[in-house]
């Protein structure tokens, strides 16, 4: 194809923007033309430019449809973070076709189940012994396939994303909008031409959305591959990052940096960070606040399925402190409690969401069941409105403990022990208990010189913290609690210890 006016006609010249409509893998071919030498994708020490990047993608492309590949059909995408992860992604999408992106860490087992939901027609891996009854794109034959541009061609499915939510159970979410831009495409102040970073892995829809979606807006994507306090300070300074996405975990680790490593960076090109994935602890927030201003944090709600999200800035949220923001416009939020019944402000219940075009209207599931009530719909989180209709988070309703009849909210516990000094992280469960029903059990990721204490953490709570909602045990451990993508499986922890305890029963049981 020749005729690059097409391409022309696809973003704003001037500023880089997309134009409504415009395919998303031929948005990387209208900037390879507009900038061909603009940096595109940094990763693993290498830079692309965008004609580099985009004559990869093209030349892929061709190989997926010498491989049968075409509009809609669904390509698995199970690489860690790399350049082939963006050069198949805009190769799929290129054809029209519906990329599949789940972790490269899964285990044969779990990679199994989603091939089995998923039904792809082809699968892009490392190893392809992986996997059966799937073919597995050979990447050495490319390189017969021609670089040159190929026609413009949106599929009618953007992505479909893999989740386990709180049941460890594989569930896919099917992206309906087209692979078009449109505004669903765009994110809080990631405006074009900017230079990004990004610290989490790519299966994660996310960091997945925001870097994919950020070329498309002719923007220098730096991919760290693996996050690493020291190294993001880095990065930041050396390539003047204007745009950046963390979670609260990674966030709290900048923060607990000596004064003299993260006080001294350079930061100062960082117009926006956006964080997600998990409540962020109110010193964090308040830290990175003193440190780069109010005007360049903000926080959003949501999730893959778009059921509903909040979106707050950090000069709004010093008026509201802990809060994660009010509905977006065209939404309404409804806390609903055990009866049905909304709730007033202040009292905590699920979340719910009402938006225009009803419940189902921006996903499909697949592999599980939409929680839905009427013409409102749920994640399944807990949480509560105040008087002026800002959003607070408690938990999801598969995390709450019940102890000795009372609800017990882990994340107000999680928050409080993370404040504390040495700590990186914290994972409160609930352990089966003969008297209350549930124990609160902590456990709580100190770094491997720390010499915090399970009694000194339970003094520092006595001051923070109600009776009813200390842990009764706390365990010490130096293992991450939450994966690369800023995420707490508590199922997962706390069914690791309630073995360890039915074992030692059965051994004192046995005796």
């Amino acid at each position: 194809m020749s005729d690059d006016s097409v391409f022309a006609g696809l973003i704003d010249r001037t500023t880089g923007q997309p134009l409504p409509g415009a395919p998303i893998g031929a948005l990387l071919t209208a900037h390879a033309l507009a900038t061909p030498s603009a940096p595109a994708l940094t990763i693993d020490g290498v830079t692309l430019d965008y004609a580099a990047l985009d004559a990869a993608a093209n030349r892929r492309a061709r190989l997926l449809g010498a491989c049968g590949i075409a509009e809609d059909v669904v390509v698995l995408i199970a690489l860690p973070n790399c350049a082939d992860y963006y050069i198949s992604c805009f190769a799929i999408w290129k054809l029209g076709a519906t990329p599949c992106h789940v972790s490269a860490e899964l285990t044969d087992h779990e990679l199994g189940a989603i091939i089995e939901l998923a039904k792809p027609a082809l699968a892009i891996l490392h190893n392809p012994d992986r996997v059966s009854g799937v073919a597995v794109l050979a990447l050495d034959d490319e390189a017969q396939f021609s670089n040159a541009a190929m026609p413009p061609r949106a599929g009618s499915c953007f992505r479909i994303a893999t989740s386990g939510g709180s049941t460890g159970r594989p569930k896919l979410i099917v992206d309906p909008m087209p692979s078009a831009w449109g505004t669903d495409k765009d994110t809080v102040r990631r405006n074009a031409r900017s230079v990004l970073l990004n610290p989490a892995p790519l299966y994660h829809s996310a960091p997945f959305a925001l870097m994919q979606l950020g070329l498309c807006q002719g923007s220098h994507v730096i991919d760290m591959q693996r996050f690493d306090a020291t190294s993001w300070l880095a990065a930041v300074e050396r390539y003047k990052v204007q745009w950046a996405y963390l979670v609260p975990t990674m966030m709290t680790r900048i923060a607990k940096l000596p004064p003299d490593q993260n006080l001294t960076a350079d930061l100062s090109a960082l117009r926006t960070i956006l964080h997600m994935a998990a409540p962020c602890p109110i010193w964090v927030k308040r830290w990175w606040i003193d440190r780069i201003g109010a005007v360049a944090i903000w926080e959003v709600y949501g999730g893959t399925e778009r059921i509903g999200a909040t979106t707050i800035g950090g000069t709004d949220w010093l008026g509201h402190p802990g809060s994660v923001g009010r509905a977006r416009p065209g939404q309404e939020i409804v806390i609903v409690g055990e009866d049905g019944n909304s709730l007033p402000p202040g009292d905590i219940g699920e979340i719910y969401f009402r938006k225009a075009g009803g419940p189902g209207s921006t996903y499909r599931y697949i592999g599980s069941e939409a929680r839905i009530l009427g013409d409102l719909e749920s994640f399944g989180d807990m949480g509560w409105l105040d008087a002026d209709g800002y959003l607070f988070l408690a938990d999801r309703r598969t995390d709450m403990i019940l102890s000795g009849g009372v609800n017990i909210y882990p994340a107000e516990i999680e928050a409080a022990i993370e404040a504390l000094p040495g700590v990186f992280g914290c994972a409160v469960v609930g352990l089966p208990d003969p008297d209350l029903g549930q124990q609160i059990h902590a456990i709580v990721e100190t770094g491997p010189e720390s010499d915090l204490s399970e009694a000194e953490i339970m003094s520092a709570l006595e001051n923070r913290l109600s009776r009813t909602k200390r842990p009764r045990s706390i365990e010490i451990v130096t293992e991450p609690l939450r994966n690369d993508a800023g995420k707490l499986r508590r199922n997962e922890l706390r069914a690791a210890r309630i073995t360890i305890m039915q074992s030692v029963e059965s051994v004192r049981h046995n005796w």
